[in-house]
Order: structure tokens, then sequence, then C-alpha cells
């Protein structure tokens, strides 16, 4: 296939544009962006403003640009106490310190009195031959599971795709499997390497404030993380060695563990509720037909707020994650606005809200879309872009499976670019963005988060070093803010690139279409 666009040829995004997007969406005075805060409300009031003076067409509720769902915060407190009886001892883990606990139920209090049963990884895989659940009925009690998945087998690169994280390994999962068990509370027990995070993150994001959009009564009553030094504690109270059952769940004849020790969990709930609104606008394709169908362009607008830290008001200012992205997204849009001809697809632009909690406004766009699923052919979606200067490479963390990648290796071609695999497959970053909720509904997506890891006149190990930087110091904490250091020319490079992406994509005679290899060719 060759491309009938390049790069070159289009509206030009220029590195300060980018950067003035980023710098108000990160200050002070959008006090971090957290859904149902004056941050929400100056957040959308420049989004929709921008998308008017753009002259894209509202595609929201009623003829607006803002997409509104009604929203349960949840603010919580947290107790928990494990016991053995036969040792008449028990052990109280520090909220926060050691364990991170929530209610998605509507309560003002939930608690859980249960035995604890170890289920592995807690994964149901019959592709795999594999079942943490078998022989053992969970029914009303606590479980406690691995994040992650299964290690990689040596030469098998099929066992659970090898190195790579699959879906299965998300804690987003362990939920859901736990929750058709019908247990009552489940515990991960979090580990920095597999999680990809480290516990402060989970400490960050899961000690404040928790929104939902919909009560599910089938979902577990309590749900939370264990640091492994708690799990340790918790496994040796019941006579058992963590890190022995830790590695006998590495294998597929693992049977559960009742750790002969009971739970005391306790959450009370302040609820509040409001509406959050995901930004949806249109640019209306040239083509009588094919402009009944779209692309959509995505990133989400949201952060944490404010938090409380060592007594302190901390802003949680979020200027990557995702000020970059939204930036990219406006000025893609904005782009598009200024070519002589329009693409013949429509072109939707969403900024979604509540995507750092469990991605609920994209999954509320998917619902509820302004364009039908079935007309949609892709979906690409930007979600903490590169700040650190120029790369010879892009990086697709989608990339694999759909013909999007063909795509956009003929036009970084034009670039003098190449793509690249994901280099962290572990992570599972594949899992952790807007695009799933699409492509769980056979949407092909193209996700872009810290693209490209071959950065010219920089050493080989740049990348890395960089993104271990900004993981560990700058990630879901108060340090993500406007660095005077960025050097934004790789980032407008790069948006340059998925300009001419979406262009191409909305031009062609052909949908993206599915990899027959890929898990998702089936939706």
């Amino acid at each position: 296939m060759s491309v009938k666009i390049l790069p070159s040829t289009l509206p030009q995004i220029s590195a300060d544009d980018l950067l003035g997007h980023i710098t108000t969406l990160a200050s002070d005075r959008f006090e971090g962006r957290s859904p149902g805060t004056v941050g929400e409300e100056l957040t959308l009031a420049y989004l929709t403003g921008l998308c008017g003076e753009l002259g894209l067409a509202p595609a929201g509720d009623h003829g607006t640009y803002l997409q509104s769902m009604p929203v349960t915060g949840l603010s919580m407190q947290a107790a928990a106490k494990f016991a053995c009886a036969a040792k008449k001892q028990n052990v109280e883990l520090l909220a926060s310190e050691q364990i991170v606990l929530r209610s998605q139920w509507w309560q003002e209090q939930i608690d859980v009195d249960s035995d604890v049963v170890f289920v592995g990884y807690g994964i149901v895989a019959p592709e795999y031959d594999w079942d943490d659940y078998k022989g053992v009925d969970v029914r009303g009690k606590t479980v406690v599971m691995l994040i992650g998945d299964p290690d990689a087998k040596d030469g098998d690169d099929k066992f659970f795709k090898g190195p790579a994280l699959t879906y299965y390994g998300r804690w987003t999962y362990k939920f859901e499997i736990a929750s058709e068990k019908g247990a009552a509370a489940v515990l991960i027990v979090h580990d920095t390497k597999k999680a990809g995070y480290g516990w402060d993150v989970v400490q960050a994001s899961w000690g404040q404030e928790n929104f939902s959009v919909a009560q599910d009564v089938k979902r577990v009553r309590i749900e939370g993380w264990l640091c492994e030094a708690a799990a340790d504690k918790i496994f040796g109270l019941g006579g058992h060695d963590y890190g022995r059952l830790r590695q006998a769940a590495q294998h597929a004849d693992f049977s559960a563990v009742d750790l002969g020790v009971s739970a005391k969990l306790s959450v009370t709930n302040k609820l509040r509720t409001f509406k959050s609104s995901n930004v949806v606008a249109k640019w209306t394709g040239s083509d009588p037909l094919l402009s009944k169908e779209c692309v959509v362009v995505c990133a989400h607008w949201d952060h944490f707020g404010k938090i409380e830290r060592n007594g302190k008001i901390e802003i949680l200012s979020g200027a990557l994650d995702n000020g970059s992205g939204v930036a990219v997204a406006l000025e893609i849009a904005s782009a598009l606005t200024k070519m002589k001809d329009r693409p013949r697809r429509s072109v939707i632009f969403l900024l979604t809200t509540l995507e750092e909690r469990e991605l609920l406004g994209a999954r509320h766009y998917v619902q509820n879309p302004a364009m039908p699923l079935m007309d949609t052919v892709a979906v690409i979606n930007f979600d903490i872009m590169n700040p650190w200067g120029r790369t010879r490479n892009l990086i697709s963390v989608a990339r694999g499976h759909s013909s999007l990648d063909e795509v956009i290796e003929k036009l970084a071609a034009t670039q003098g670019r190449t793509m690249g695999d994901d280099q962290e497959p572990d992570k599972g970053y594949f899992f952790r963005s807007d695009h799933l909720e699409f492509i769980r509904r056979g949407v092909p997506a193209l996700f872009f988060l810290n693209p490209g890891d071959q950065f010219i006149d920089q050493p080989d190990d740049y990348a890395l070093t960089k993104r271990v930087e900004y993981l560990t110091h700058c990630y879901h904490k108060a340090a993500d803010k406007v660095n005077p250091q960025w050097d934004l020319s790789g980032m407008a490079e790069d948006a340059q690139l998925l300009l001419a992406t979406t262009v191409e994509v909305a031009n062609n005679d052909k949908r993206p279409t599915w990899k027959a290899d890929s898990e998702f060719a089936r939706n």
C-alpha cells in the first residue's frame, strides 16, 4: 500500500503551540483537573472554547460539545485486621502504608468478615489450560492473588504471550473474575516489576476519592492492594511461606490454598454525586458516503487533582499525563481545519474524563457514540507524549494487531523514521488507556505512550533513563509539571506524523482490518 499524503505537505504543528496547551492545562489554576472539581470546569471551558474557535461541530449531548455522565464520588477510610484462631494471634495492617482498600458499593459502611484464600494469579484462561479457581469455592471469602500473569516459559512466546503482559494480568481483570466467582473481597499483592509502577503510585491513585458511574451489586464488596511485606505477614500468620506459594503459583497444577486466616475488612464511604463530561467534537468528512464513517482521535483530559501529603496540599498537575496528549489532539484538530480539502471520512475528537478511573469516560462514549461503532474505522489514542527531543523511530504500543501498522510505517518512512516494537511489553501499557474500550468492541487502534526510543544525538540508554526517571519521580505525582528543560521538537514531529496518519486513514478507500492472530480479531 502506498500513502497518498506526506506529513511535510500538511499544516505544520509547532512545539510552541503544544507547549502553550500543556502549560495552561497543567497550571495550578486548573488544580490537577480532577473530575467533579473546579479543575474540571476550567478544563471543559478551555477545551470547548477551542473547539468552537476551530469551527468543529458539537457532537456531545443536545447539540453541545459535552457528553455528560452521572458520577458517584467515594471518599473512604479503611481498616484491615487478620486473625489466626489456631494461634490466637492477629495482625492489623496500616491503611495506605501496607494496604489500600476501596468499595464501589454506594453505601456508607461496607464490612467483610471472612476466611482468606490464596488463589495464585486469580486467572481462568482456558486457552492456556489454566484455572486458579479449580476445586475451590470462594463465595463470600476474601481472595488474595498476585498481580500480573505467570512467568514466560523459556522459548515459548505463546504461553501467556511470553514476556508480554496479557489482559489476564491486569488488576481490572482480577476484580472481574473474582466477582464472577462470588468472592466478597479481593486483595492483590503489589509487585513493582509486574505492575509497572511502585507502591507510591498505588497510594496516590487509590488513597483518595474514587469514582463510579454505575453500581454493580455483583462486584466484590471490597477490593484492594497489599504491599509484599504485608502479604508476607498474613501468609506467615497462617503458617505459610509467601515466597514458596508465590513460586508454586507459577505452575498450572497449582491449587488454591486456604491460609487458615480470617480477615476483617472495613470501608467507610463518604458519598457525593456530580456530573463529569467528555468533550466530543466532529470535523465532518467530504465524501457523501465515507463521511458517514469516522476516525476517532482520543486523549484523556483528567488527572488526580489535589492530595494532602505530610500535612501539605499538593497539586498533581498531570503535565505529561495527559496534558501532552490533549495538546497533540488539539493541534491535529487545528491542522485539519487549515487543510484545503477535508478528509473523506469524518474525524471525531474525543477528550475523555475518568480515564484514570478505570477508563469510565471512554466506556461511556462507546456505549453512547457520536457515530455508530460499526462505522468507526479506527481510534488513535495519545497518552503521555515525548518531551525529550527528536527520535529516529516511533513506537505504537498497539503494534501487531491491525493493518494500521502498515499505514504509519509507510508515513514514518517519509520522515526518515522507522517503527519499533514495545520495549516493555511486560508492563501491559496496551491495556492501560482509553483505546482499550474501543478494541474490546472491535475497533482497530493505534496507541502512543512516550513514543520513540532512539533519540537523535543522545546515548543509547537515553530513552530508558528518561522513562525510569519519569515513572520514579513524576508519574501520578506532583512533579509532573512543565519542565523548562523539555525539548518538544520530538513531540511536534510525532504529532505531524499522527496528523498524517489520521488523514490517511480518513481518506483511504479501505477500512483498517484486524490481523488474524490478534486476540481482538474475533470482536
